[in-house]
This record gives C-alpha cells, sequence and structure tokens, in this order.
C-alpha cells in the first residue's frame, strides 16, 4: 500500500485543486490525470510545498489514480465519505480510502446538501469520521444567496461550527471550501472584492475561536486569473474550467508567483 502523504491542512502553502464531479468516465480520468501529472512534474517549485496541488476524481479511479500519482506532489481526495463502516451499502468508507492512501475527503458540498438530503447533522458525522480514519476532511460551505458579506461570514461559521460539533481541536485539522452556492456552475466567479471580505470576517470569527490559521479556499466558478486577485485565501478548489490540464498549470503558475511574492 502507498504511504499516505502529507494531509493538506498539515502543509503551509497555497492550496490548488479541483473535483471532476462526474464529467469524465474512467478511461478520460485517467487520461486526464496523466496531463495533470504532468502539469505538476513540469513544474519542479512545487516539490518545495509553498503551492500545493490536490486533485478529487470519481470513486472508480481511485485504486489506479494512487499508483499514477505515486511520488508526485499531486495529493489525491474522494468526492465524498460514509460516517461509518458497517451495513452501509452504497456507501465508501472513509477507513477504506485511508487504505487506499487517500489522504483528502470533500463533505458537505453544496450538490450533496441540496440533492442527497445530507443536513448539518449528517455533515457533522462524516466529518468526524473522516477526521478519526486519518483523513483531512475537505469541508465545503457558503451561502445559498448572495447578500451581504458579514451575513455570509456567519451562515459559514455556523456551518464549520456544526460540522466539527463545537470540537475547535477538530477544526484545526479542516481545509474549508467556502463556495458561494449562488457562484456554482455560474459564467463567472463571486466578485473578489466581495470573496475576500467575507473570508477576512470569517478569519476574525475563526481566531475569536482559537482556529486562526485554518486554510480556507476558495470554489465557485474559480478560474485563471482569480487567485492573485484575492486577499487572505489559501488557494482555490477549480471545477470544470480546470477540467482543461492547461488551466490548472496556470492557477499552478500564478500560486507559485504569490508563493515567491510572500516567502515563508
Amino acid at each position: 500500500m502507498q504511504q499516505t502523504p502529507s494531509s493538506p491542512s498539515s502543509v503551509p502553502g497555497i492550496l490548488v485543486g479541483v473535483s471532476t464531479k462526474m464529467y469524465l468516465g474512467y478511461r478520460d480520468s485517467l487520461d486526464w490525470l496523466a496531463q495533470l501529472r504532468h502539469e505538476v512534474d513540469a513544474r519542479p517549485a512545487l516539490a518545495a510545498g509553498r503551492v500545493v496541488p490536490f486533485v478529487i476524481p470519481s470513486f472508480p479511479v481511485l485504486p489506479a489514480a494512487v499508483e499514477l500519482l505515486a511520488g508526485s506532489p499531486l495529493l489525491l481526495g474522494a468526492q465524498n465519505c460514509g460516517w461509518a463502516d458497517g451495513p452501509w451499502t452504497g456507501e465508501v468508507a472513509p477507513s477504506m480510502l485511508a487504505e487506499l492512501g487517500v489522504p483528502l475527503v470533500e463533505i458537505g458540498h453544496a450538490e450533496r446538501r441540496r440533492h442527497f438530503g445530507e443536513d448539518d447533522a449528517m455533515v457533522a458525522l462524516k466529518t468526524r469520521a473522516a477526521d478519526d480514519a486519518g483523513l483531512t476532511p475537505l469541508l465545503c460551505v457558503g451561502e445559498t444567496g448572495r447578500g451581504l458579506p458579514a451575513a455570509a461570514s456567519d451562515h459559514v461559521y455556523a456551518q464549520i461550527e456544526s460540522a466539527v460539533d463545537g470540537d475547535w481541536d477538530l477544526a484545526g485539522r479542516l481545509v474549508v471550501a467556502y463556495e458561494p452556492v449562488w457562484a456554482i456552475g455560474a459564467a463567472e466567479p463571486a466578485g473578489a472584492d466581495y470573496v475576500s471580505d467575507v473570508i477576512r470576517r470569517l478569519r476574525d470569527l475563526l481566531a475569536a475561536a482559537g482556529v486562526p490559521e485554518l486554510p480556507v479556499i476558495y470554489g465557485g466558478s474559480a478560474k485563471p486569473g482569480l487567485l492573485p486577485t484575492l486577499d487572505g485565501v489559501s488557494g482555490l478548489f477549480l471545477g470544470r474550467f480546470a477540467h482543461d490540464p492547461a488551466n490548472f498549470g496556470r492557477v499552478l503558475d500564478e500560486a507559485l508567483l504569490l508563493a515567491d511574492r510572500f516567502p515563508a
């Protein structure tokens, strides 16, 4: 079994990730992953870990992806997990993901909340189960409608607090993906000033709870050109724009330039 890489929450740096959702078939997924690895391998500066790339393909692809990405700084994640081992037909146990060598799991995406009925209680169960299995939960949060940044940050903070059931030690082991639901699948991401304001306010709330260094990345029609315009954001969670591997490479270049501008 491949040794599990360092988890994203334990690695300082700018996070740049992408999920395929269910857009690609099995063979296309493997071809795309090979191209994504090429984009990463073509940037040896990524080995320093100041920019951390990750990829989240569909479940059936994960075993082959573990082998395909072996030795690469490109971390592998899963799109979902169950809340326990046992008699849960159709679910995937966090322990099995850990056994595969998958260090990261996406939890609470807006599509799962809306279409699969995942409420805050279920998100909390999955977050705890993933953490217990040694995985880093990538917790997806975001307001459903556009309003004021203060209301959005309060809503997102409440989602995080609920997901960890008030356990702020657990919160310190998360990566948070801030994805305004109204921006997912839109032609353009949320405005840079809006996103930066929401995350600035969120960081103040998290600092008061004792987790000032929690990684918070932005998702929601994120694409090349966005990252340099954001303030206080730990990286980007890309969607369909990075299904073109060259776009993933462009965002990696933007992240590397930012890392050089603000050395650790």
